[in-house]
């Protein structure tokens, strides 16, 4: 599974500055692991962060002034950190596999005479094979719109590469998105893929009650609001998976004694959840927030191809402090797996955060010229210290053991 090994953010709102995990600039600090969760005060910027993630996302998809005119982010100036001239800028370093040289991808994103968001720069590097020293090679590298790419599997010393110049007409457009669905661009078309595939999850309750119409959808959404539809899609491609996974999902969520699917005459997908101490079974329409927070989570960590980066905002809520121990062995239990992905989450429950290392575990803070810092827990001595001495890191954070407005 391919891995996010850093990402350096520059004037994003609160994030002026903050490099998280390994990039080109620091190619010595620890890549980022598998589980990674984000802690801090309220307003210190962790929806930020999140956001930026998805802003990226959004980009690629749907175009640079469309992602910055979502609702949520109204506009370039607004998400812009304030009192700054310069491009929001995003420095990403990534790796297809374990054993996959690492391709770093550097996009900035400015405004015109007119005062649009357009992108100002686009870079994609990687170092030749048996290279160890020195800058990696561009293999894309566009400033204002213009400029070239190579394309094929070569390098520019090897035969079957062609360097090609780029004239961009649409600056709305990143380079990546067009060259990522050529055949003679299979870099591109990966990073491409890697970066199409980030989840964020905002889990939605009542939307996750709804009954869509019969149909069948091969991953989760990001409010859950397909979940009949997902859970169609594994009864159908995995029937004796799906049945061993209801077992499973139901022998972890306290109170019931099993679920069970049942087809509707309409052929929409129902699930019936046997609680303890009723005769008659109840439906997801009359399940509990919490309960429905935690299927669908579980179910998420059931999907058979995930995606390759899953970020949730603060899980803990509606769900009962005693579950979040649960909760964090199984997102690091699906992290691990071979084909498992990284997982981001943002917490404000010591509870969750007691089943974490402090290499999992960064302090997101805001000083006192309002823009946000971002700094690991293994990388404060005394929670390191106090941790191998056996106090759960929640506990250290719970007791200002991360310093003041920590949270």
């Amino acid at each position: 599974m391919a891995i996010l090994e850093g990402i350096q953010i520059q004037n994003f709102r609160a994030l002026r500055d903050v490099t998280w995990g390994r990039t080109i600039y620091d190619s010595k600090a620890d890549e980022l692991p598998r589980l990674m969760a984000v802690i801090g005060a309220n307003g210190v910027g962790k929806s930020t962060l999140l956001d930026a993630l998805g802003f990226i996302g959004d980009c690629l998809g749907e175009g640079v002034e469309a992602a910055c005119d979502k609702p949520h982010r109204g506009g370039f100036e607004r998400l812009r950190t304030q009192g700054s001239d310069r491009p929001i800028c995003f420095e990403i370093r990534y790796r297809e596999g374990q054993n996959s040289r690492p391709i770093n991808y550097t996009l900035e994103i400015g405004v015109d005479r007119h005062g649009r968001p357009i992108v100002t720069k686009e870079r994609l590097r990687q170092r030749r094979l048996g290279q160890k020293d020195g800058q990696p090679f561009s293999f894309v590298d566009l400033t204002d719109g213009e400029g070239w790419a190579w394309s094929g599997e070569a390098t520019k010393e090897q035969e079957g590469s062609t360097k090609i110049t780029l004239k961009m007409s649409d600056r709305q457009v990143l380079a990546i998105s067009t060259l990522g669905t050529l055949s003679d661009h299979p870099r591109i078309a990966q990073f491409r893929r890697f970066l199409s595939g980030w989840y964020l999850s905002y889990f939605v309750p009542e939307l996750a009650r709804s009954q869509p119409m019969v149909g069948a959808d091969p991953h989760l959404d990001r409010r859950g609001e397909n979940l009949a539809k997902y859970l169609r899609f594994i009864q159908r491609e995995r029937p004796t998976a799906f049945k061993d996974m209801l077992v499973r999902i139901a022998r972890k969520i306290p109170g019931l004694e099993s679920i069970r699917s049942k087809d509707a005459p309409d052929r929409r997908l129902y699930l019936e959840f046997q609680a303890q101490g009723y005769a008659d079974p109840f439906f997801q329409q009359d399940m509990s927030d919490g309960t429905l927070k935690l299927l669908a989570y579980l179910l998420l960590m059931e999907d058979p191809a995930p995606a390759p980066l899953i970020g949730i905002e603060e899980p803990e809520n509606g769900l009962h402090h005693q579950l979040l121990g649960l909760l964090a062995a199984e997102f690091k239990d699906f992290a691990s797996r071979p084909k498992g992905p990284q997982i981001l989450i943002t917490t404000h429950a010591p509870s969750l955060v007691d089943a974490l290392s402090p290499e999992e575990v960064w302090l997101l803070k805001k000083g006192s010229d309002g823009f946000s810092t971002l700094q690991r827990a293994k990388d404060l001595p005394t929670v390191q210290r106090l941790f191998d001495e056996g106090i759960p890191l929640g506990s250290l954070w719970f007791s200002n053991h991360f310093g003041m407005n920590a949270g």
